[in-house]
């Protein structure tokens, strides 16, 4: 099965209207109207943020959420912070993007073999969805893995987006193992024909402490696509 893109494209026309949960959308719009005094004149995104890369893609990342004042500014997952800085340099260094830095969606960044999403959409405050939040942008990543039939590996980034990867592969009608796979970092679970992979986050929380380091996740990476037949 091939990969539908316009398919994903009328999905992700459908996320960046999403106007569902009132406190996101407050969230979103008041970090673009009042943004630090480094991003004040930029033009911020303020919308759902949906997933970025190659539509073949073997590998899915799935995170938390965007951040206020990253992917909630630039519009691409991952971009416009710290973490994604982590991130993307990583995944350059395991070939699966075309540059070390993502800025702007408008930077010619292209991803090879690998998909980044999130489980929440929108920004939250203090990084912390509700469980109605949760549930409500569920749907979301269940749509988006049903369009992308190449997915190998989803690669979970924190116990969030762990949590919601399995979701989604039940959704997808694949048996969850009993008892339910327990996130840690290298953590894995075959899940059907799919398996599932966990990574901390790259957050500064993370690397700035050296719970994760560039050497970890470089193993990870390197293990998914071992996993993926990259």
């Amino acid at each position: 099965m091939r990969p539908d893109g316009e398919e994903l494209e009328r999905l992700e026309a459908e996320i960046v209207r999403c106007r569902a949960c009132p406190r996101l959308v407050a969230w979103r719009e008041e970090a673009a109207a009042d943004p630090p005094r480094r991003f004040r004149g930029e033009r911020y995104w303020a919308r759902p943020v949906p997933g970025f890369g190659d539509p073949a893609a073997a590998i899915v990342l799935v995170g938390l959420a965007p951040a206020a004042n990253g992917a909630n500014r630039t519009g691409r997952m991952f971009t416009g912070d710290r973490s994604g800085d982590w991130l993307y340099a990583a995944l350059h260094r395991a070939g699966l993007a075309s540059q070390p830095e993502s800025v702007s969606r408008e930077d010619g960044l292209r991803l090879s073999g690998a998909w980044i999403t999130a489980a929440v959409r929108c920004a939250p405050p203090a990084n912390k969805p509700t469980t109605a939040e949760r549930d409500e942008c569920r749907p979301w990543l269940d749509r988006e893995l049903a369009l992308l039939p190449s997915a190998r590996v989803l690669l979970a980034l924190g116990s969030f987006g762990w949590d919601a990867a399995l979701r989604a592969l039940a959704a997808g009608g694949r048996p969850i193992p009993r008892p339910k796979p327990r996130f840690g970092h290298r953590a894995e679970a075959p899940i059907g024909e799919r398996y599932l992979l966990g990574s901390y986050h790259p957050s500064q929380q993370n690397t700035f402490t050296g719970r994760l380091t560039e050497a970890m996740l470089d193993d990870v990476l390197g293990r998914a696509k071992e996993l993926a037949g990259l």
